[in-house]
């Protein structure tokens, strides 16, 4: 029994079966994947995966209760490599966070300068993407810290802390007809082509749910996963924009007005996950401490341990 064969296990589960992926995934040859997964089968004489051919479709019951005992396997010798760096040296390593555009645009900066300023050794591997992914990258070891509005809380291997709550706002041009109206409602909105995030990003959801319970139409002409990419267009004069409170500046987004919207939309959550069971770094609490700083380690360490967060 060897870690490789533990790894084409754990990520042929986590690809949907698909032995290509798990490949590209291990960087190395589907036939290697496939010996790998053989291999182990034969030497614990239990089948792990159903298959139909030479492809798998699923796991067997006793492959269910296996893929459990792996993840636990290699969860814990990760935790031993970083158990390991941490009493050779806690000042150094490399720290990767996973976030929305929103969040590494907006959030992040300032958290990430004090981190930075106190830990100069550490080096940061900022990764953006949907939530999903971020999900994914957290549960794979590939990132440390996961942050983002919507999507982490489905994952029952991750554990989440909620970090910070904010509205959308309404951005519009200088002179827009929405600037007369108040209070603004979403009739108001469908009015008018409307911009904002791709479905699944940055409190989408709040809002498709505001227009659909009031039953009122939007037209949403234009979205996008970037605050910034929604203003420019908003000041090109495509729409009427719904953006995050955070991303808008009044200094800097010359030309534009916002309007408040907390009326109109739920507030949003923005969450912080980690990997259940992951053994964390001093420096990845320094930095969890500097961005939420409500958040106590003691709290974090009880969630990991296997307590669910709030």
């Amino acid at each position: 029994m060897n870690f490789q064969q533990l790894r084409s296990i754990r990520e042929a589960a986590r690809r949907n079966y698909n032995l290509t992926e798990v490949a590209n995934a291990l960087f190395t040859s589907q036939p290697g994947v496939s010996r790998q997964i053989r291999e182990l089968e034969d030497e614990l004489g239990v089948v792990i995966f159903e298959r139909n051919g030479k492809r798998l479709t699923g796991l067997t019951e006793p492959g269910k209760g296996i893929l459990k005992i792996i993840d636990r396997l290699l969860v814990e010798a990760e935790n031993l490599q970083q158990a390991s760096q941490e009493f050779t040296g806690t000042s150094s390593g490399t720290l990767t966070i996973a976030a929305t555009h929103t969040q590494a645009r907006y959030a992040l900066p300032k958290a990430v300068q004090h981190f930075r300023n106190e830990f100069p050794n550490v080096r940061i591997a900022l990764q953006q993407s949907a939530p999903d992914h971020i999900a994914e990258w957290v549960l794979s070891g590939k990132a440390d810290i996961g942050i983002a509005t919507e999507g982490l809380v489905q994952f029952p291997d991750l554990v989440s802390f909620p970090c910070y709550r904010w509205s959308h706002l309404i951005v519009v041009p200088d002179g827009h007809p929405l600037l007369t109206r108040t209070p603004i409602r979403l009739q108001d909105l469908a009015e008018f082509p409307l911009i904002t995030y791709d479905v699944g990003f940055t409190g989408r959801g709040h809002i498709d749910a505001a227009f659909g319970k009031a039953d009122v139409r939007p037209d949403i002409v234009l979205t996008a996963m970037d605050s910034d990419v929604i203003k420019q267009y908003v000041s090109l004069g495509l729409g009427v924009g719904l953006v995050a409170s955070m991303a808008f500046d009044h200094g800097r987004d010359k030309g534009l007005r916002a309007i408040e919207a907390s009326h109109l939309f739920a507030a949003n959550t923005t969450r912080l996950a980690l990997r259940r069971g992951a053994y964390l770094r001093s420096y990845t609490y320094e930095f969890i401490r500097q961005f939420a700083p409500e958040l106590q380690r003691s709290d974090i360490e009880q969630a990991l341990a296997g307590d669910s967060a709030e």
